[in-house]
Protein backbone atom coordinates (compact mmCIF):
# COMPACT_ATOMS: atom_id res chain seq x y z
CA UNK A 1 0.00 0.00 0.00
CA UNK A 2 1.01 3.83 -0.10
CA UNK A 3 0.25 7.24 1.39
CA UNK A 4 -1.65 9.27 -1.74
CA UNK A 5 -0.73 13.45 -1.13
CA UNK A 6 -2.46 16.35 -2.42
CA UNK A 7 -0.84 19.92 -2.70
CA UNK A 8 -2.86 23.02 -3.63
CA UNK A 9 -5.16 21.20 -6.11
CA UNK A 10 -7.79 22.88 -8.29
CA UNK A 11 -10.47 21.87 -10.88
CA UNK A 12 -11.70 24.66 -13.15
CA UNK A 13 -14.75 23.88 -16.14
CA UNK A 14 -15.25 25.25 -18.96
CA UNK A 15 -16.50 28.99 -18.32
CA UNK A 16 -14.19 29.59 -15.36
CA UNK A 17 -16.43 27.18 -12.73
CA UNK A 18 -14.30 26.24 -10.23
CA UNK A 19 -15.29 23.36 -8.59
CA UNK A 20 -12.11 21.91 -5.94
CA UNK A 21 -10.15 25.52 -4.90
CA UNK A 22 -6.71 24.44 -3.86
CA UNK A 23 -7.01 21.52 -1.60
CA UNK A 24 -4.39 19.77 0.57
CA UNK A 25 -4.30 17.13 2.77
CA UNK A 26 -2.18 13.77 3.05
CA UNK A 27 -3.65 10.79 3.61
CA UNK A 28 -0.83 8.09 5.37
CA UNK A 29 -0.45 4.89 4.08
CA UNK A 30 -3.11 2.49 5.59
CA UNK A 31 -5.34 4.80 6.90
CA UNK A 32 -9.09 5.21 6.36
CA UNK A 33 -9.96 9.29 5.14
CA UNK A 34 -13.64 9.98 4.27
CA UNK A 35 -14.11 12.64 2.20
CA UNK A 36 -18.23 14.04 3.31
CA UNK A 37 -19.79 17.13 2.29
CA UNK A 38 -22.63 17.94 0.87
CA UNK A 39 -24.13 17.40 -2.86
CA UNK A 40 -21.93 19.59 -5.26
CA UNK A 41 -19.47 20.08 -2.73
CA UNK A 42 -16.68 18.88 -5.02
CA UNK A 43 -15.60 15.96 -3.26
CA UNK A 44 -16.31 13.31 -6.14
CA UNK A 45 -14.29 15.85 -8.73
CA UNK A 46 -11.67 15.24 -6.52
CA UNK A 47 -11.81 11.58 -5.92
CA UNK A 48 -12.02 11.26 -9.80
CA UNK A 49 -8.38 13.15 -10.06
CA UNK A 50 -6.78 11.01 -7.18
CA UNK A 51 -7.86 8.32 -9.96
CA UNK A 52 -7.15 9.75 -12.97
CA UNK A 53 -10.37 10.32 -14.36
CA UNK A 54 -10.53 13.57 -14.40
CA UNK A 55 -7.51 16.23 -15.07
CA UNK A 56 -6.41 18.21 -12.43
CA UNK A 57 -6.00 22.04 -13.55
CA UNK A 58 -3.16 23.11 -11.04
CA UNK A 59 -1.38 21.10 -8.48
CA UNK A 60 0.18 18.34 -7.67
CA UNK A 61 -1.36 14.50 -6.47
CA UNK A 62 1.27 11.62 -5.24
CA UNK A 63 0.26 7.87 -4.60
CA UNK A 64 3.28 7.01 -2.59
CA UNK A 65 6.58 8.66 -3.76
CA UNK A 66 5.22 9.03 -7.52
CA UNK A 67 3.45 12.47 -8.79
CA UNK A 68 0.79 10.70 -10.98
CA UNK A 69 -1.01 14.07 -12.60
CA UNK A 70 0.32 12.74 -16.02
CA UNK A 71 0.25 8.86 -15.40
CA UNK A 72 -3.11 7.24 -16.96
CA UNK A 73 -5.92 5.94 -14.77
CA UNK A 74 -4.64 2.24 -15.22
CA UNK A 75 -0.92 2.56 -14.33
CA UNK A 76 -1.70 4.27 -10.86
CA UNK A 77 -2.37 1.13 -9.59
CA UNK A 78 -5.42 2.39 -8.20
CA UNK A 79 -8.79 0.35 -7.32
CA UNK A 80 -12.41 2.54 -7.78
CA UNK A 81 -15.73 0.94 -6.07
CA UNK A 82 -18.42 2.66 -8.05
CA UNK A 83 -21.90 3.47 -6.53
CA UNK A 84 -23.38 1.70 -9.67
CA UNK A 85 -20.85 -1.74 -8.54
CA UNK A 86 -20.36 -1.23 -12.50
CA UNK A 87 -19.70 -5.04 -13.02
CA UNK A 88 -20.29 -7.29 -16.21
CA UNK A 89 -24.10 -8.28 -16.40
CA UNK A 90 -22.93 -11.42 -18.86
CA UNK A 91 -20.27 -12.68 -16.87
CA UNK A 92 -20.41 -14.40 -13.54
CA UNK A 93 -19.05 -13.62 -10.41
CA UNK A 94 -16.18 -15.28 -10.86
CA UNK A 95 -15.62 -13.97 -14.30
CA UNK A 96 -16.11 -10.26 -12.97
CA UNK A 97 -14.05 -10.48 -9.59
CA UNK A 98 -11.22 -12.35 -12.10
CA UNK A 99 -11.27 -9.59 -15.24
CA UNK A 100 -8.58 -7.08 -13.80
CA UNK A 101 -6.36 -10.50 -13.18
CA UNK A 102 -6.85 -11.52 -16.69
CA UNK A 103 -6.05 -8.16 -18.66
CA UNK A 104 -2.93 -8.32 -17.02
CA UNK A 105 -2.02 -11.54 -18.23
CA UNK A 106 -2.00 -12.94 -14.81
CA UNK A 107 -1.53 -17.11 -14.24
CA UNK A 108 -4.89 -18.82 -14.22
CA UNK A 109 -3.61 -20.64 -11.14
CA UNK A 110 -3.23 -17.68 -9.46
CA UNK A 111 -6.40 -15.95 -10.55
CA UNK A 112 -8.27 -18.96 -9.13
CA UNK A 113 -6.27 -18.67 -6.00
CA UNK A 114 -7.14 -14.95 -5.39
CA UNK A 115 -10.44 -15.63 -6.67
CA UNK A 116 -11.65 -17.98 -4.31
CA UNK A 117 -9.51 -15.74 -1.41
CA UNK A 118 -11.54 -13.11 -2.07
CA UNK A 119 -14.67 -14.84 -1.90
CA UNK A 120 -14.28 -16.52 1.28
CA UNK A 121 -13.23 -13.18 2.84
CA UNK A 122 -16.57 -11.81 1.35
CA UNK A 123 -18.60 -14.39 1.99
CA UNK A 124 -19.88 -15.14 -1.73
CA UNK A 125 -18.52 -18.44 -2.38
CA UNK A 126 -22.06 -20.04 -3.33
CA UNK A 127 -22.43 -16.55 -5.29
CA UNK A 128 -19.67 -17.67 -7.85
CA UNK A 129 -21.64 -19.49 -11.07
CA UNK A 130 -24.44 -16.75 -10.62
CA UNK A 131 -24.83 -13.35 -12.67
CA UNK A 132 -24.84 -10.39 -11.08
CA UNK A 133 -28.62 -10.08 -12.22
CA UNK A 134 -29.00 -13.03 -9.82
CA UNK A 135 -27.63 -11.25 -6.42
CA UNK A 136 -29.53 -8.35 -4.33
CA UNK A 137 -28.01 -5.00 -3.95
CA UNK A 138 -25.74 -6.14 -1.17
CA UNK A 139 -23.94 -9.13 -2.97
CA UNK A 140 -23.15 -6.97 -5.91
CA UNK A 141 -21.28 -4.70 -3.92
CA UNK A 142 -19.33 -7.79 -2.67
CA UNK A 143 -18.75 -8.88 -5.73
CA UNK A 144 -17.44 -5.34 -6.55
CA UNK A 145 -15.36 -5.36 -3.42
CA UNK A 146 -13.57 -8.57 -4.52
CA UNK A 147 -12.51 -7.19 -7.73
CA UNK A 148 -10.85 -4.13 -6.09
CA UNK A 149 -9.16 -6.97 -3.39
CA UNK A 150 -7.43 -9.15 -5.85
CA UNK A 151 -5.61 -7.10 -7.77
CA UNK A 152 -3.41 -5.81 -4.59
CA UNK A 153 -3.48 -2.19 -5.63
CA UNK A 154 -1.38 0.43 -3.53
CA UNK A 155 -4.92 2.04 -2.95
CA UNK A 156 -8.32 1.97 -2.75
CA UNK A 157 -11.05 4.39 -4.03
CA UNK A 158 -14.65 4.60 -2.81
CA UNK A 159 -17.29 6.71 -4.75
CA UNK A 160 -20.21 6.81 -2.69
CA UNK A 161 -20.85 2.41 -2.73
CA UNK A 162 -23.64 2.08 -0.49
CA UNK A 163 -26.02 4.76 -1.37
CA UNK A 164 -28.41 2.24 -3.44
CA UNK A 165 -28.48 0.33 -0.40
CA UNK A 166 -31.64 0.08 2.33
CA UNK A 167 -30.03 1.27 5.75
CA UNK A 168 -29.80 -2.05 7.52
CA UNK A 169 -27.70 -3.06 4.87
CA UNK A 170 -25.52 0.10 4.63
CA UNK A 171 -25.00 -0.29 8.10
CA UNK A 172 -23.80 -4.27 7.64
CA UNK A 173 -21.82 -3.07 4.84
CA UNK A 174 -20.10 0.28 6.78
CA UNK A 175 -19.05 -2.36 9.03
CA UNK A 176 -17.39 -4.65 6.70
CA UNK A 177 -16.27 -2.94 4.38
CA UNK A 178 -14.12 -1.47 7.66
CA UNK A 179 -13.45 -4.47 9.05
CA UNK A 180 -11.67 -5.39 5.54
CA UNK A 181 -9.36 -2.37 5.18
CA UNK A 182 -8.18 -2.77 9.18
CA UNK A 183 -7.30 -6.64 7.94
CA UNK A 184 -5.88 -5.73 4.83
CA UNK A 185 -3.71 -2.77 6.13
CA UNK A 186 -5.60 -1.06 3.10
CA UNK A 187 -5.24 3.00 2.17
CA UNK A 188 -8.67 4.16 1.42
CA UNK A 189 -10.04 7.23 0.11
CA UNK A 190 -14.17 7.43 0.63
CA UNK A 191 -16.72 9.76 -0.88
CA UNK A 192 -20.27 10.31 0.89
CA UNK A 193 -22.41 12.97 1.75
CA UNK A 194 -23.83 10.62 4.81
CA UNK A 195 -22.21 12.29 8.01
CA UNK A 196 -23.05 8.93 10.15
CA UNK A 197 -20.92 6.97 7.66
CA UNK A 198 -18.12 9.47 7.43
CA UNK A 199 -17.92 9.31 11.20
CA UNK A 200 -17.96 5.88 11.77
CA UNK A 201 -15.60 4.69 8.79
CA UNK A 202 -12.91 7.29 9.05
CA UNK A 203 -9.51 7.53 10.83
CA UNK A 204 -8.83 10.97 9.09
CA UNK A 205 -12.31 13.02 8.37
CA UNK A 206 -12.15 15.85 5.36
CA UNK A 207 -15.04 18.27 5.37
CA UNK A 208 -15.55 19.97 2.62
CA UNK A 209 -17.88 22.52 1.33
CA UNK A 210 -18.08 24.54 -2.02
CA UNK A 211 -14.84 22.73 -3.51
CA UNK A 212 -12.84 23.63 -0.40
CA UNK A 213 -11.69 22.03 2.68
CA UNK A 214 -13.63 23.38 5.71
CA UNK A 215 -11.59 21.42 7.95
CA UNK A 216 -9.37 17.88 8.63
CA UNK A 217 -9.01 15.65 11.80
CA UNK A 218 -10.41 12.84 12.99
CA UNK A 219 -14.11 11.99 13.79
CA UNK A 220 -14.05 12.98 17.60
CA UNK A 221 -11.94 16.18 16.85
CA UNK A 222 -14.20 17.79 14.27
CA UNK A 223 -17.76 16.70 16.03
CA UNK A 224 -15.86 17.98 19.51
CA UNK A 225 -13.99 21.31 17.92
CA UNK A 226 -15.60 22.14 14.77
CA UNK A 227 -13.45 24.70 13.19
CA UNK A 228 -16.90 26.62 11.45
CA UNK A 229 -20.80 26.67 11.92
CA UNK A 230 -20.67 24.87 8.35
CA UNK A 231 -18.75 21.59 10.72
CA UNK A 232 -20.96 22.14 13.23
CA UNK A 233 -24.09 21.96 11.84
CA UNK A 234 -23.05 19.15 9.05
CA UNK A 235 -21.60 16.66 11.26
CA UNK A 236 -23.91 15.33 13.68
CA UNK A 237 -27.69 13.89 14.08
CA UNK A 238 -29.14 16.10 14.85
CA UNK A 239 -27.55 19.12 14.01
CA UNK A 240 -25.44 21.58 16.54
CA UNK A 241 -27.93 23.99 17.80
CA UNK A 242 -27.20 27.85 16.94
CA UNK A 243 -28.76 30.59 18.99
CA UNK A 244 -27.77 34.39 18.70
CA UNK A 245 -26.48 35.96 21.26
CA UNK A 246 -24.38 38.92 22.64
CA UNK A 247 -21.44 39.52 24.77
CA UNK A 248 -22.04 41.21 28.12
CA UNK A 249 -19.65 43.39 30.78
CA UNK A 250 -19.44 40.32 33.06
CA UNK A 251 -18.26 37.74 30.16
CA UNK A 252 -21.32 36.00 29.71
CA UNK A 253 -23.69 35.87 26.56
CA UNK A 254 -27.02 36.68 27.02
CA UNK A 255 -29.55 34.62 24.53
CA UNK A 256 -32.48 35.91 25.05
CA UNK A 257 -33.65 34.84 28.65
CA UNK A 258 -30.85 32.64 28.59
CA UNK A 259 -27.64 33.70 29.98
CA UNK A 260 -24.17 31.83 29.31
CA UNK A 261 -21.12 31.55 31.21
CA UNK A 262 -17.57 31.12 29.64
CA UNK A 263 -14.23 30.13 29.28
CA UNK A 264 -12.12 32.75 29.36
CA UNK A 265 -12.44 35.09 26.25
CA UNK A 266 -10.93 37.82 24.59
CA UNK A 267 -14.53 39.36 23.56
CA UNK A 268 -15.40 42.84 24.29
CA UNK A 269 -19.22 43.65 25.46
CA UNK A 270 -21.84 44.16 22.73
CA UNK A 271 -20.29 41.89 20.61
CA UNK A 272 -22.27 39.51 18.25
CA UNK A 273 -21.70 35.84 18.91
CA UNK A 274 -23.28 32.55 18.05
CA UNK A 275 -23.66 29.74 20.74
CA UNK A 276 -23.42 26.56 19.69
CA UNK A 277 -24.84 23.58 21.78
CA UNK A 278 -24.84 20.30 21.18
CA UNK A 279 -28.15 18.57 21.75
CA UNK A 280 -27.24 15.59 23.66
CA UNK A 281 -25.14 18.32 25.78
CA UNK A 282 -28.01 19.73 26.83
CA UNK A 283 -29.51 18.55 30.05
CA UNK A 284 -33.13 18.66 31.81
CA UNK A 285 -32.55 20.62 35.13
CA UNK A 286 -29.12 21.35 35.31
CA UNK A 287 -28.70 24.29 36.98
CA UNK A 288 -25.22 25.71 35.66
CA UNK A 289 -26.04 28.34 32.54
CA UNK A 290 -29.58 27.34 33.33
CA UNK A 291 -32.49 28.16 31.26
CA UNK A 292 -35.83 27.84 30.66
CA UNK A 293 -38.00 26.11 27.64
CA UNK A 294 -41.51 25.99 26.28
CA UNK A 295 -41.92 22.70 24.80
CA UNK A 296 -43.09 23.06 21.03
CA UNK A 297 -42.87 19.43 19.98
CA UNK A 298 -41.81 15.82 21.32
CA UNK A 299 -40.00 13.06 19.13
CA UNK A 300 -39.69 9.65 20.41
CA UNK A 301 -37.22 7.71 19.24
CA UNK A 302 -36.81 4.79 21.42
CA UNK A 303 -33.83 5.19 23.58
CA UNK A 304 -33.92 9.15 23.39
CA UNK A 305 -36.47 11.82 23.29
CA UNK A 306 -36.25 15.09 20.99
CA UNK A 307 -37.64 18.31 22.53
CA UNK A 308 -37.82 20.81 20.36
CA UNK A 309 -38.06 24.75 21.68
CA UNK A 310 -37.44 27.91 20.61
CA UNK A 311 -34.59 30.29 22.28
CA UNK A 312 -33.95 33.98 21.15
CA UNK A 313 -35.80 33.48 17.78
CA UNK A 314 -33.97 30.00 17.16
CA UNK A 315 -34.88 26.85 17.04
CA UNK A 316 -33.03 24.66 19.99
CA UNK A 317 -33.16 20.74 19.90
CA UNK A 318 -32.40 18.86 23.53
CA UNK A 319 -31.52 15.19 23.12
CA UNK A 320 -32.95 13.81 26.50
CA UNK A 321 -33.47 9.87 27.76
CA UNK A 322 -36.58 8.36 26.78
CA UNK A 323 -40.03 9.55 29.20
CA UNK A 324 -37.80 12.71 30.11
CA UNK A 325 -40.22 15.03 28.47
CA UNK A 326 -44.19 13.61 29.31
CA UNK A 327 -45.84 16.42 26.80
CA UNK A 328 -45.65 19.44 24.92
CA UNK A 329 -47.22 22.65 25.70
CA UNK A 330 -45.54 23.02 29.30
CA UNK A 331 -42.12 25.47 30.06
CA UNK A 332 -38.66 23.35 31.46
CA UNK A 333 -35.42 24.19 32.74
CA UNK A 334 -32.51 22.85 30.72
CA UNK A 335 -28.85 23.73 31.22
CA UNK A 336 -25.42 23.46 29.76
CA UNK A 337 -21.94 22.93 30.86
CA UNK A 338 -19.11 26.06 30.21
CA UNK A 339 -16.79 23.40 28.72
CA UNK A 340 -19.72 21.85 26.63
CA UNK A 341 -20.52 25.52 24.22
CA UNK A 342 -19.16 26.46 21.73
CA UNK A 343 -18.81 30.12 20.03
CA UNK A 344 -18.57 31.17 16.33
CA UNK A 345 -18.36 34.58 15.25
CA UNK A 346 -21.29 35.35 12.73
CA UNK A 347 -19.74 37.16 10.46
CA UNK A 348 -16.96 35.39 9.31
CA UNK A 349 -18.34 31.89 10.23
CA UNK A 350 -15.25 30.92 11.98
CA UNK A 351 -15.24 29.50 15.77
CA UNK A 352 -13.99 31.52 18.12
CA UNK A 353 -14.14 29.38 21.41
Amino acid sequence: MAGVTLNTVRKTYQGGVEAVKGVSFAVPDGAFCVLVGPSGCGKSTLLRMVAGLERITSGEIAIGDRIVNEIEPAERDIAMVFQNYALYPHMSVYDNIAYGLKNRKTPKDEIDRRVREAAKILAIEPLLDRKPRQLSGGQRQRVAMGRAIVRKPQVFLFDEPLSNLDAKLRVQMRVEIKKLQKAFGITAIYVTHDQVEAMTMSDILVVMNGGEVEQIGTPSEIYRHPATRFVATFIGSPPMNLIPGEMMADGHVRAGEAQFRLPPHPFAPGRAVEVGLRPEDIVLGQSENAFPLKVDFLEELGATQLVYGRLNGAQLIAQVPSGSVAEAGGTLSFGIAAERLHIFDPATGRRAV
